[in-house]
This record gives structure tokens, sequence and C-alpha cells, in this order.
């Protein structure tokens, strides 16, 4: 089974020092190429994991550390104390590393062996008390870490690991990201903004602006073969309502929409970028809002949002990587309406045309209908409903101090065929209830764009947010509006604090 990140690493660096001598650092070798061969062979873990030499001196930690920093390959590092490594030796190492840490605290025997135990294994097994030597220096210098504690052997581990590595995979998308916005964001809606340049010192990302003119541009210079072939792949794709088939009255439109995504794809090929906005309010002379095209891109792993709203755009496009090779997808979401019975409430989203079908995994129907807004011909969109079972949305805003993710954990439920609601949409309960969960969300100031994701939980994004530095609070089964009320003054009290220091 090929690897979700085939082409990236995770190296696999092991502490130790001189005193124990050449027999003992040969075992220590050899158990932690175990241990990295453990990781490296689970399916559940979605890159390369690469065992580097024993590290024994400040020297050589440093150097390692620099090296993982250089190499655009490494996502991160896991590092164990193997034997007692003096955490003096790693200060200058940590202070230079900027990749993702996970520290494996583990040991190549699962059972003591009881009948035979001696000094020599002790020596050779001391990880107990040398994880905890280095996890001091990791809190004095503040490096953010994660901490995963057991045998390589145990699927939690490995799950732990795994969960991890996605997040790490997501950063490093982040920093090489590019965002293209054609046009501003909506004219008056405050929740869309946001500092542009704060994202790229914090996350790397790259958000600029271009006019769509540009994109129209790439639009008129499709070309009929271009434009047959893509029609061709929407017949085989999807299920194609008459009306936009070859030979019916609407079939024009759907070449248009095809057009319009042989221009955006040109236009983000050629500028390398990962993501990429709208405004229904800056059209030009587009002949429909894209809504087809943003959904089809959405599903490969663009970023999107709607009425130029960047930071969902990176949300999506992180959401997707993090979740590559997993079932299910990544997609702009917006909460639309309740359902408020009482003990039942239930959240329809949807967006005006722009949900990805990695939402279902069900054939998506190809349909044209009015948009009472733009003011552009009907545009072509796929029609479908979010697969039931476990999903997660998640906001960022900018609350002028700082970035803020708010995460909720939803369950997406079956629904009516919803006729005269022909959009991508998916139905949800949010946990751990909708008064409850609602008033949270309003509580942080929660953006109304998400990105919803069924394909990974709660874990994914708090590793990412740990990594990146950026609040993070979440709604699930355990959250009481008292008790969320007093996380957010204690998130602003640290926030305040760490920010200055």
């Amino acid at each position: 089974m090929t690897k979700a990140y085939a082409d990236k690493e995770i190296w696999f660096l092991t502490g130790s020092q001189d005193l124990y001598g050449e027999e003992t650092l040969k075992q220590v070798a050899e158990q932690s190429q175990a241990v990295a061969r453990g990781l490296d062979d689970a399916a559940e873990v979605p890159a390369n994991i690469v065992w580097k030499p024993v590290l024994k001196d400040s020297a050589s930690i440093r150097r390692a550390m620099l090296d993982a920093n250089a190499d655009d390959n490494v996502l991160g590092v896991i590092t164990w104390m193997h034997t007692f490594s003096p955490a003096k030796m790693w200060i200058a190492g940590l202070e230079e590393l900027v990749k993702p840490l996970l520290h494996l605290h583990t040991q190549a025997n699962v059972e003591l062996p009881w009948d035979t135990i001696d000094f020599d294994f002790m020596n050779l097994n001391q990880a107990a008390h040398g994880d905890r030597e280095y996890a001091y220096i990791l809190s004095r210098l503040g490096n953010a870490r994660k901490t995963v504690v057991g045998h390589v052997s145990d699927p939690r581990v490995i799950s732990e690991t795994a969960t991890w590595v996605r997040a790490a995979a997501g950063l490093h998308a982040a920093k090489n990201l590019k965002v293209a916005r054609f046009g501003d964001n909506m004219r008056f809606v405050a929740v869309t903004e946001g500092d542009k340049t704060e994202a790229e010192i914090k996350l790397g990302v790259q958000v600029n602006t271009w006019g769509v003119n540009e994109l129209i541009e790439k639009v008129d210079a499709a070309t009929d073969a271009q434009i047959d072939a893509l029609v061709a792949e929407y017949e085989a794709q999807y299920e194609v309502v008459p009306e936009l088939q070859k030979g019916g009255e609407r079939h024009q439109s759907l070449r248009d929409a095809a057009a319009i995504e042989v221009g955006l794809r040109t236009f983000l090929t050629e500028g390398g970028f990962g993501a990429f906005t709208d405004n229904f309010e800056d059209l030009g002379t587009l002949k429909q809002l894209p809504g087809i095209a943003v959904q089809r891109l959405m599903a490969e792993g663009y970023g999107f949002g709607g009425e130029g709203d960047w930071k969902t755009a990176v949300l999506v496009h992180v959401a997707g990587v993090m979740g590559r090779g997993l079932p299910g997808g990544a997609s702009l979401m917006e909460d639309y309406t309740y359902d408020l019975t009482p003990g039942e409430g239930q959240i329809l989203g949807a967006h005006m045309l722009e949900v990805a079908p990695s939402l279902s995994s069900k054939k998506a129907r190809v349909e044209i209908h009015p948009l009472g807004i733009g003011g552009k011909d009907d545009p072509v969109r796929l029609v479908f409903t979010a697969d039931p079972g476990p999903a997660i949305v998640v906001a960022m805003s900018d609350i002028r101090t700082r970035f803020r993710l708010v995460a909720n954990v939803v369950e997406n439920v079956e629904t009516p065929d919803l006729p005269n609601l022909p959009v991508g949409r998916a139905v949800w309960k949010p946990a751990p209830n909708l008064p409850t969960s609602a008033a949270c969300w309003m509580a942080a100031g929660a953006a109304h764009h998400t990105v919803m994701s069924n394909a990974i939980g709660i874990d994914v994004f708090r590793d990412f947010a740990a990594m990146a530095g950026i609040e993070l609070v979440t709604i699930d089964e355990s959250t009481t509006v008292h008790g969320f009320h007093n996380e957010l003054k204690w998130n602003q009290v640290y926030h305040h604090i760490n920010g200055g220091l």
C-alpha cells in the first residue's frame, strides 16, 4: 500500500551517550532501528519513517536538527532517549529545530524479563528515566511537542503517531501554500477579513489578490478540445441531467462551466496555487458563478473560500492534505438553517453552490438552476448529500491579537431527498447538542464559514494547532456553556502572556 505522503519523511532520532561502550551502543542502534521499522511498516502511518544514526553529543544533535530543518521533504522528527542521554546535550539542537517534534516514550521490550533481568539490561533499557531527563529540557526550553507513550506494537501508539504525522503534513502544506484571491471579500462582511501578513508569519501561507480579468483571460483561452474532454469527463463521472447533455437545450451552459474549470485549473497550475477564493460581487464577464469547477477542485485538494474568505480556503486545503488517503473529504461549509426540535436539533449546511462532492460516496448529479444572487447566468453545480457518519467543522477567526480555531465534533445524518434544494449539502447533529454548540460557537466569535471534514477527526486538528502555535477551542460531548466561557477567559490570559514572552 502506497503511503499518503510517499515523498515525505519523518526522521527518527535516538539519544544515547558514549558512557556505555560500543557493545551497548550497537544494541541501542539495532533496537532503535527495530522501533523505527515498526512505525514505518505500519500501514496507518502515512509518511516514511527514516532512522538516523544514534546521537551521542551536542554537535551531532545540532547538526541533525539543522539538516531536518533544511530538507523540504522532512515533515518532522521523532525522538527517543533509548538510554540516558544527558539533556544539556540537546539544548543547542532543540533551539535550532523548527520542524514539528514527537517525543516517543517507549522501550525495546514490552514485558520485563523477570527471571533474567540484571544491571546490564537496566543500563541498556533506561528510557523510563532517560526520556524524563529529556522531557525536562523540552519543558524548560518551551518546545512544542506531542508525547506518545507505549510500545510500538501497541495499535494506540501507531494511531497517535499517525495522527501527528497527518498534522505535520498539514503544517507543511500551509507553509508552502499560495492562495489566489480573485477580487476582495464580500462587502461589509466582518469575519472574512483578516491579517494576511500575520497569517504568513504564523502559518507560512501567502495570500494575495489577482483581478478577476486575469482569470477571465484563461477562461476565454479554453479550447473546444479542452472543453469537449472535460464535458466527457463530467458525463463519465456524474449523472448529468438531460437538459445539460449534448443536444439538450442547456448544453451550452455545461460547456460554459467547463470553460471556467479549464481556465481556473490553468491559472492555479501556472501560478503554483493550492487554494483560491472568488466573490459573486466581482465576476467580471464570467458567464456564471463558478460552481462545478470549484466543487471538483476542492475534491482534488484545492482550498476554497466563498466571498473572498481566504482563511477558510487555507483550512480546506490543510484539512484535505491531512485527510489524504482516508475515506471522505474536506469542503467549504456554511451553517445555513436549523431544525430546532427540542432534543433533536440539527443543522442544514450548504453554500450557494460550492460544497465538495468528496463528502459523499454516492454519484453526484450535474444540474442547473437559477441563483438569485450575482446577476449572472444560471450556474451548473453538483448536487448530493454528505454521507452519514462522524465529521468535524472547523473555523478560523482573526480576533485581533491572534488567530483562533474553533472546532465542533458533529455527526452527519441521513436526510430526505430535498428535491427543492439543488445544491451540495450536509445535515448534522452537533455535539453535545444544538443549543450548547451554537451558544459556544458564538461566544468564541467563530466564523459562519467552516471546513467540514469527514476524513479526519479532532485529534489531528489538536496536533496541528499545537504545532502552529494557534489557539484551538473544541466543542464536543463534554462541553458545557459555563466551562467553555471559562476556557475562553483562561485562553485570553494565556495567549496574552505567551505572546509577550
